[in-house]
Formats: C-alpha cells, sequence, structure tokens
C-alpha cells in the first residue's frame, strides 16, 4: 500500500468529521441552489430576505440584526441587501431611533416571494434529512450546540 503524503490523524478520509460536514455541506447547498431557482433567488439571497421577514414581526430591523440572526458577514449584507433593494423585495427607510442606521423591511412583494422560495426550501430540507429518520432531532441539536449562538 502506497503510504499517504498528507500527516493525518484519519486512517480513513471519511473519519474526518470536518471532511464530512463540507461534502455534506456542499450537496446541501447544491439541492437548495436548485429549489431556489424558480424563484431568481441565490441562497444567501434567500437567507436574509426570508430573515428579513421573520424578524419585521418584532422591531424594526437594522442591517446589524439581520446580519446576526442570519450569521452572515456585515458588508456581504449590505452588498446583497443592495441587490435585493434594486429587485424591488426590500426597502431601507430612517430608523425612527437611531439617525445613523437604517429600518429594513421586506416589500410585499418580497414577503411574498420569501414565503413561496420558503416553502421550497423547506421541502427540500425535508427530502434532504429525511434520511436521518429518528436521528434527525438529535443531529438539529448536535448542530445547534455546534452554532455556539442557541
Amino acid at each position: 500500500m502506497k503510504r499517504r503524503r498528507l500527516s493525518t490523524e484519519f486512517d480513513d478520509a471519511s473519519a474526518s468529521p470536518g471532511l464530512l460536514l463540507w461534502r455534506v455541506t456542499n450537496a446541501w447547498q447544491s439541492a437548495q441552489r436548485h429549489a431556489l431557482a424558480p424563484f431568481e433567488l441565490t441562497h444567501v439571497q434567500f437567507v436574509l430576505l426570508a430573515s428579513l421577514t421573520w424578524l419585521e414581526a418584532d422591531e424594526p430591523v437594522t442591517q446589524a440584526d439581520l446580519a446576526e440572526h442570519a450569521g452572515t458577514d456585515r458588508m456581504m449584507t449590505s452588498q446583497v441587501l443592495r441587490t435585493l433593494e434594486e429587485k424591488g423585495l426590500v426597502v431601507r427607510a430612517p430608523h425612527p431611533r437611531d439617525a445613523r442606521a437604517r429600518a429594513l423591511s421586506a416589500t410585499d412583494a418580497g414577503a411574498d416571494l420569501a414565503n413561496r422560495a420558503n416553502a421550497a426550501v423547506e421541502a427540500t430540507d425535508r427530502a434532504f434529512f429525511g434520511r436521518l429518520g429518528d436521528d434527525a432531532g438529535a443531529f438539529s441539536d448536535a448542530l445547534r450546540r455546534l452554532d455556539g449562538r442557541t
């Protein structure tokens, strides 16, 4: 057997949790891209639009609030919001209590699109994660521990 040139603690590459997470993430993202294609949204556009639509029920949403909720970089969030605004899906208005911030809101068209796309995304999740069967709840619990925010 040929000696591996990579110094690693793993005898089998598929024993690496990082590599497994990479592979699963790529497969899941591919499924989500396919589900979102009819809505002409990238996955990050969907996540930010859906997150904004979710958060709006509370109080005015700032870009920082949205980035925190979605777990996205603030600069990238700003760029994606600009695109969503150009598509007529998001509005940035003066914030009622913070003159330095903008209050974000989904337009009616944006909220409608977020809801229609969310149905497709959740169906894709059910199909993808359905392979876990009764282990799905434990898997979600493990992901929450890794997320570290909940």
